[in-house]
């Protein structure tokens, strides 16, 4: 583990595994630098692939008030470590971290999104959330209320059934989505409204491919189609079998053809 600085000061701590054409995973809600971790392993031997702890959670550091620029200065200071340009791959909120990235003008190579959640349905229409998802979570956590974050994000924003909400409240990995619970009001900022930002979109030259799985969440695979659509060098992949879990030996050979396109 390594860490290098941001621009306001905070550490932040990545691995890389292998050698060759920079890439950097962008990971989404619950998870740290160990989810990307497999899928970094089977990039290694083809690419020099970067997975970090998002600040805020695991060996990173925190500082306050958060902002989403902060996370995409975050991602300035490993694309410098990395060399000065590389691609970006964002997995659910973090993909859609990865697109707002790739939209302020940072040095990508290439970006590659899955599982990004926006809403958009079969008929391609946006329905929108309520926006003030990060603002009761904001609250929970000022009120110490951990465990009720991260419920209020499965329920609410991911869509867990309850009762299955409630049946994992024993789970053995409860404690550690109760430590990076307050990082939940970050990807609920990042969210926002959910609706589909097709002008950051159109503003993304470089080229993109966006995945959903085909076993997974329906809307996923039409916000998939809508998002490549809107991007101008987009390109859709739907990856038949695969769920919202990340299978590396699945995706990576995906990733490993596109990004030595």
């Amino acid at each position: 583990m390594t860490k290098v600085l941001s621009k306001d000061g905070t550490d932040i701590a990545f691995e890389q595994f292998g050698e060759g054409k920079p890439l950097i995973l962008v990971v989404g809600a619950f998870n740290d630098r160990s989810t990307g971790a497999p899928l970094a392993a089977q990039l290694a031997p083809h690419f020099s692939v970067f997975t970090y702890d998002r600040r805020g959670r695991g060996e990173s550091g925190d500082t306050a008030p958060y902002a989403v620029e902060r996370e995409i200065e975050d991602l300035a200071a490993l694309i410098a470590e990395a060399g000065g340009a590389a691609a970006l791959f964002g997995y659910s909120s973090g993909a859609n971290l990865a697109l707002q990235a790739a939209a302020s003008g940072l040095p990508l190579t290439k970006l590659a999104l899955y599982e990004a959640p926006y809403l958009v349905d079969h008929n391609g229409q946006q329905p929108r959330t309520h926006p003030s998802h990060a603002a009761q979570l904001s609250e929970l956590i000022a009120a110490g209320r951990r465990g009720d974050a991260v419920e209020y994000f499965q329920q609410h924003m991911v869509g867990i059934p309850e009762e299955v909400v409630v049946q994992m409240r024993r789970a053995p990995f409860r404690p550690a989505l109760e430590a990076i619970a307050h990082t939940l009001v970050y990807d609920a900022t990042i969210l926002g409204d959910r609706s589909l930002p097709t002008e950051m979109a159109a503003s993304v030259t470089v080229p993109t491919l966006v995945m959903a799985g085909g076993a997974g969440a329906p809307f996923m695979r039409a916000t998939a189609q809508a998002l490549a659509d809107a991007l101008p060098n987009g390109q859709v992949r739907i990856l038949e079998g695969q769920t919202h879990d990340i299978e590396p030996s699945v995706l990576g050979p995906v990733l490993q053809a596109f990004l030595a396109q």
